[in-house]
């Protein structure tokens, strides 16, 4: 019927529809668990021994737009993260492939669980694997090799403060004499008022020595005489320098001639009346001093009136300076200035010599003489001993020491008959003839490896090339020598006189020789220095302190 077939065409048409449906779901689960992520960890080996690594890989395989997160810091716990290395990737049929590697280790033995790691992949968690990892220790050969005590904690001085005292004492020094000098040469010191009135002309300085009589207290204490002693000083010194007549040294009629002698001959223009009161002044004057005469205080005070009155009609009277006259005037005060500035020179110099030697005492007496002498000149070996060392290993089988310069190599000649039983000789030294000092280190090998080393062959070869080199009366002594290590060699030092380089005298000088050696090798260090050099004794007592030699080939 029409109705039944368009039902059943209906029907054909939905049933069509959900097939396709479902196939578009399934299509679409496929493509869903094709872009999945894959997480895959590994590690190279499962078994290590204490302190070794472990490489562990991590492996993502993603789609490109993928975003990862591997862990970070310390999260294999109990194993240690010792490094985290950079991220790998590489492209595989459409999909990203990255690769992260970790080194892990762990410090004791025993059986750790390496944990499983979290990958977030789009905020998505993914683990790895976890494994067991075996750590074993690592076995001590105590019949190869020797055992020894721990040894006792040893005194080592601290960083010498003493130059800081040096430098102190230094500074302080310089400071003073450099005060010295400026306050007594360099400072411009003020001029002292009996200094400034010095260098005032004989007018001005003879009027303000009046002004200033006339502030005295003579005359209230009845001091007659005191008065009259600096009233005619004053006067008598003005003449003398401004008129050039000996007044001070002259009786009164002397002085009063020599004026009238001046004034008649017209080098003095003063009046009679003016030479009267001059003379009565002095020889009231006179009576004061020799006749112990006391005249009324008001007279007193009056001639020293008329003093001054005196003085300025006797300048009044004198002719004008020539320029001569004027030049001799400056020339003498710049002379007056050149003795004061000589005098403080000469102060300052004496101040500045005796703040150095009382310093240079100071500076001995603490010190010592031979330390303040090597801190200002300075000796070769100070310098060595002071500057910077060097740590270096020399010659096959080694010798390890420390050194205040390096060794350098040496090329020696082996004689025909030592070639058959030397396979290889290295030879080390340092020669300072300034300093008198050589260190040498040598280290040979035996061609059959069985031979034995002969100390005391090897010691009289050395003691053999000092007497070659110029060297007498040789003293030795012997004895065992320990190394840090617990090494045990032969010592043998003593002392001599020792020719000294490029020159024609000796010293007196010291020596030591250590021996070590072993089946098919042996190894030698010579030490030689001035006798009584205590720079050379702290180099050599270092050296020696941290000399070191294998005992193995």
């Amino acid at each position: 019927m029409p109705g039944e077939q368009h039902i059943r065409t209906a029907l054909n048409k939905a049933l069509r529809g959900a097939l396709v449906l479902l196939c578009l779901i399934v299509a679409g689960q496929s493509g869903i668990s094709q872009s999945l992520p894959e997480v895959t960890s590994g590690v190279d080996t499962t078994s290590i021994r204490i302190g070794e690594q472990i490489r562990f890989t991590v492996r993502v395989a993603a789609d490109t737009t993928a975003q990862v997160i591997f862990p970070e810091g310390q999260t294999f716990s109990p194993l240690e993260t010792v490094e985290a290395f950079k991220t790998d990737s590489t492209r595989r049929d459409n999909r990203l492939e990255l690769i992260k590697t970790y080194a892990l280790t762990q410090f004791d033995s025993g059986a750790y669980l390496l944990p499983a790691q979290r990958i977030e992949i789009d905020g998505k968690g993914y683990f790895t694997d976890s494994l067991f990892v075996s750590v074993a220790t690592i076995p001590v050969d105590t019949l190869e090799q020797s055992l020894y005590d721990i040894k006792p904690m040893a005194e080592v001085d601290g960083m010498s403060l003493r130059w800081l005292r040096w430098l102190g004492w230094t500074l302080l020094f310089l400071l003073l004499a450099g005060g010295a000098l400026y306050w007594f040469v360099f400072r411009k010191k003020p001029l002292s008022e009996a200094e400034q009135e010095a260098l005032l002309p004989p007018f001005d300085r003879a009027m303000k020595e009046l002004e200033r009589l006339e502030n005295t207290r003579y005359l209230i204490q009845d001091d007659f005489k005191g008065y009259y002693t600096e009233l005619t000083t004053i006067v008598r010194a003005y003449l003398e320098e401004e008129v050039h007549v000996s007044a001070l040294e002259s009786t009164t009629e002397e002085l009063i001639t020599k004026l009238e002698l001046l004034r008649d001959a017209g080098q003095l223009n003063l009046e009679t009346e003016t030479l009267s009161r001059f003379r009565r002044i002095l020889q009231t004057a006179d009576l004061v001093k020799f006749a112990r005469s006391t005249p009324p205080v008001r007279d007193a005070e009056a001639d020293r009136d008329q003093v001054r009155d005196i003085v300025v009609r006797t300048h009044d009277a004198l002719p004008e300076p020539t320029e001569e006259e004027l030049m001799e005037q400056e020339e003498y005060r710049q002379e007056v200035l050149q003795q004061k500035r000589r005098k403080r020179i000469r102060i300052g110099l004496a101040t500045a010599a005796g703040v150095l030697v009382v310093g240079i005492a100071s500076t001995v007496a603490y010190f010592g003489y031979a330390e303040v002498r090597d801190a200002v000149f300075g000796t070769p070996t100070k310098s060595l001993l002071e500057g910077e060392w060097i740590s270096s290993s020399y010659g096959y089988p080694p010798i390890l020491m420390e050194t205040p310069e390096v060794l350098y190599r040496k090329e020696v000649e082996l004689p025909p008959e030592a070639r058959g039983t030397i396979r290889d000789m290295d030879v080390f030294g340092y020669d300072n003839p300034r300093a008198n000092l050589s260190i040498m280190a040598s280290s040979t090998l035996f061609a059959d490896p069985k031979t034995e080393p002969d100390f005391e062959q090897s010691i009289e070869k050395v003691l053999e090339q000092f007497e070659a080199s110029g060297a007498r009366n040789i003293i030795t002594k012997q004895e065992t020598f320990t190394t840090i290590s617990g090494v045990e060699g032969v010592r043998v030092y003593g002392k001599g006189t020792f020719d000294v380089p490029d020159s024609y005298g000796s010293m007196e000088g010291a020596y030591t020789i250590l021996v070590f050696g072993g089946n098919g090798f042996i190894q030698q260090v010579v030490l030689s220095w001035e006798d009584g050099d205590t720079y050379s004794e702290a180099i050599v007592e270092r050296i020696i302190k941290t000399l070191e030699v294998k005992t193995t080939v």
